[in-house]
């Protein structure tokens, strides 16, 4: 939207050892990054690329020198230019080419990674991107047939992700999805009717992705949902789906307010006022509750009983420099932080699972449609001097993490 490429952006890719020492001066212990497929298979499902695997060499090598771990992403959407033009997740080819890449990489780095997400919001790299949004490459409209293909060919590419970790990742490793959906919150929690009518409208809604990651299989309502549009399903795929994961990552910013429908049958989603609480300047609500009730929903239907938030955080457009004092006074993105962990730390009061939480993100980032206009990080990034300043969140987090404890 603003006119920028990710040609440089954070230029992470050349000052990871700087961030990795803020990290760990901030203390964090823990850091979920993505590969990038046509670095390392340029043209998709060719000749490997030696200096693109070096690269993460030297990263991880970094990564054990600072005390951090780190969490690798298989797919973020980064898909090579030549399988698109070869028709993308339409076609099956990419599925097979995703499974021999997940090989490669999860036996190349298998002793330096124990952590493994298979593929990131399948809806967003699928249906989302298939249905004429903009905001989601490739953005091209497709038949809704073509549209339930690509999901089907996101879930069999989380899927041999998982066969590729089993086969490959070596003693103690661990595998699960990154995805996002639909998270109602009940309107009226001392309703037993509108849980019921939020939980009914969470598998249905995430059918044909979320759903089905948690459940291993299809819901019954995909049939119907599907209709006439059926994607082709080849055998064998029920079974690859069916392989358990060790754990289930969501990605939760926020959630819609449901309540049984006033006719008796199903539910509704109740419009936000305009006076909702958010930033004028947000891409992100303040709805809290959605981290509560979109695990909790997670963890009574999947059979994965570990949970982590993989992605949760505050985007906005923000100062392009720091204050007279040197400060960006990011209260907006300390207070949201702030109330969603409250509702996680009630989570796990209640039973729920939830085992880690991953903040979006330790940096500003070039946000893909949004380029660098909309701001994630707890670390400001100026993109002209590339010079890195904890904000006012970032230092609140660090007091978190050092307490383990909301403060």
């Amino acid at each position: 939207m603003d006119g920028t490429t990710p040609a440089v952006a954070c230029d992470h890719y050349h000052r990871y050892p700087e961030d990795f020492a803020l990290m760990r001066e901030l203390g964090v212990r823990n850091y979920r990054l993505s590969l990038s497929w046509p670095r390392i298979i340029p043209d998709g499902d060719g000749q490997v690329n030696q200096r693109g695997l070096d690269f993460y060499h030297r990263l991880f090598a970094s990564l054990k020198e600072h005390g951090i771990t780190p969490w690798v992403t298989l797919f973020h959407w980064d898909l090579p230019q030549a399988l698109q033009e070869d028709g993308g997740w339409v076609n099956r080819k990419t599925v097979d080419a995703f499974a021999r890449f997940a090989d490669i990489v999860v036996k190349e780095f298998s002793g330096e990674v124990k952590h493994w997400f298979t593929t990131n919001e399948i809806e967003c790299f699928t249906k989302k991107a298939h249905t004429g949004n903009l905001n989601k490459a490739p953005g091209l409209p497709l038949p809704k047939r073509d549209v339930h293909q690509t999901m089907h060919h996101g879930l069999m590419a989380h899927s041999h992700g998982v066969r590729a970790v089993r086969a490959h990742g070596g003693p103690g490793a661990l595998v699960g999805p990154a995805d996002c959906g639909h998270m109602p919150i009940p309107f009226d929690e001392s309703s037993p009717d509108c849980v019921e009518a939020a939980k009914a409208s969470f598998i249905e809604e995430n059918a044909l992705t979320l759903a089905a990651l948690l459940l291993g299989k299809y819901p019954d309502c995909a049939t119907r949902l599907w209709g006439e549009d059926a994607p082709m399903i080849l055998p064998g795929d029920d079974l690859l789906l069916a392989q358990p994961c060790d754990f289930i990552g969501l990605n939760i910013y926020s959630g819609g307010l449901m309540r049984q429908a006033r006719n008796g049958h199903g539910w509704e989603q109740l419009p936000l006022p305009k006076a909702y609480p958010a930033s004028t300047y947000s891409v992100t609500s303040f709805s809290a509750p959605s981290i509560y009730w979109g695990t909790r929903f997670a963890a009574e239907i999947s059979r994965t009983k570990s949970i982590f938030i993989s992605e949760n955080g505050y985007g906005t457009t923000e100062p392009a420099t720091p204050d007279a004092n040197g400060e960006i006074l990011d209260l907006h993105r300390r207070e949201y932080l702030r109330q969603y962990l409250r509702e996680l730390q009630r989570a796990t009061a209640d039973g729920v699972p939830v085992r880690g939480y991953f903040c979006w993100s330790f940096t500003d980032n070039f946000e893909w449609s949004y380029g660098t206009e909309i701001r994630f990080g707890l670390v400001h990034i100026d993109y002209a001097t590339q010079k890195r300043t904890p904000k006012l969140s970032a230092r609140w987090y660090a007091r978190v993490i050092a307490q383990n404890r909301v403060v």
